[in-house]
């Protein structure tokens, strides 16, 4: 016959010497924690933005986040890094997009000029030209239509962080080799 545990104590007392425990609460925000870099890597702001969501004191939650970046656990300059490469080679974003999305997970802006410093002008329109060139390869170019097709793609290199003026120049000479390889 099996054994059943008595189910979880409803008084006051209870909850409040747990509540009362910072050991206890500290284990709980630490759990918490580890359990989200499970899942991917993070940075402070949002592991901060997710134990205030769940009524952590701001304390314990300092705590908990000292002890997890002392061991290694939670770098921003390392997460940086990571989320500019990954999101470079994977979504082709620009620069600016990139900073923006670091800039939404909390990264510090000293950290962000860091990382995308490593970035080179020669790199990101090389990419950009292989988004194009891509994107223009799928397309159905007749005679009258380059300006709606030119649009599409400065649109979607703009929406992805590229500079208005690279993405018109980087368009303009995918278009015209395109049409060359297309009447060969």
């Amino acid at each position: 016959m099996t054994k059943s545990c008595p189910p979880p104590s409803t008084s006051d007392d209870a909850g409040e010497e747990q509540a009362q425990d910072p050991r206890t609460r500290e284990e709980q925000a630490k759990s918490l924690c580890l359990r989200l870099l499970t899942a991917r890597a993070r940075t402070r702001a949002e592991l901060e933005a997710q134990l205030a969501k769940r009524g952590y004191p701001d304390d314990v939650s300092a705590k908990v986040l000292d002890r997890l970046a002392h061991v290694g656990l939670v770098n921003d300059k390392d997460f940086a890094e990571q989320w500019v490469r990954s999101r470079r080679v994977n979504a082709g974003k620009g620069k600016r997009a990139l900073a923006v999305e670091l800039r939404n997970k909390g990264v510090n802006d000293d950290v962000i000029d860091a990382t995308l410093a490593d970035i080179d002008a020669g790199a990101e329109r090389q990419r950009a030209e292989q988004l194009a060139r891509d994107k223009l390869r799928r397309e159905k170019l007749a005679d009258d239509d380059d300006t709606k097709v030119a649009r599409r793609l400065v649109g979607m290199l703009a929406r992805r962080g590229y500079s208005q003026t690279m993405a018109f120049d980087v368009v303009k000479t995918a278009l015209a080799s395109e049409r060359e390889r297309r009447s060969v």
